[in-house]
């Protein structure tokens, strides 16, 4: 079904709703897919911390892409406007973002999430490894979980990004400084971004150093 925007649509009420009722059930799933993923993710929490005594994550934060968004994905990617292009083509409309207290946690929880046998890891995109050229990073997991409704049986992707505190607090400044506008020097201001996005992983490395010489000290 094709997807009018909603400029010069007010005339056409009953098609307004009769395009708004498909998209919204498309979305309703994608929040069931969300809700599967977090509770998952809750279970790993309560095993690691009773593992090994301290809990991976600081904050789970989930969010569904909004219809402007993803109206105007589809446009900038040369994608059909229909509810079956969502679907088959943009993969993070229902997005998790897991703030890992260590990188090692972040590895050790993917790991385990991915394992999982109703889970299909369908992409996987390590920018902690092999970071941005600007110096971003985080580990972006694309996954296929199943929902169970009424009726039916739904296959949903669903994008997971695992950051550490500092990536986090790095990619949320990053974000809302490239947006401004008409600043002076920009080369030199992505520069300075760039060494800071390096010291922070250097910080998390030694963080997690620290971390490993406390606990192997209380062995």
């Amino acid at each position: 079904m094709e997807i009018e925007e909603t400029k010069g649509t007010l005339e056409n009420p009953e098609r307004i709703l009769e395009q708004m009722e498909p998209f919204m059930q498309l979305m309703m799933k994608y929040r069931c897919a969300l809700m599967e993923v977090e509770t998952k993710l809750n279970v790993l929490n309560e095993e690691f911390a009773m593992q090994h005594n301290r809990n991976p994550f600081e904050a789970i934060k989930s969010r569904i892409k909004t219809p402007t968004s993803i109206i105007e994905k589809l446009k900038r990617k040369g994608y059909e406007l229909t509810i079956e292009s969502i679907e088959q083509n943009l993969f993070d409309i229902a997005g998790i973002r897991v703030i890992c207290s260590f990188q090692d946690d972040i590895y050790s929880i993917a790991k385990m999430l991915t394992s999982q046998d109703d889970i299909i890891l369908l992409q996987e995109k390590d920018y902690i490894k092999n970071p941005k050229q600007n110096g971003y990073r985080s580990l972006h997991l694309i996954l296929d979980i199943p929902i169970f409704l009424a009726k039916e049986k739904k296959h949903m992707k669903v994008e997971v990004q695992f950051r550490t505190i500092a990536m986090d607090f790095w990619a949320s400044l990053e974000h809302k400084l490239k947006y401004k506008k008409n600043i002076d020097n920009p080369e030199s201001v992505m520069l300075e971004l760039k060494e800071c996005a390096d010291v922070i992983s250097a910080t998390d490395k030694k963080m997690q150093s620290i971390r490993d010489t406390i606990e192997k000290n209380m062995i």
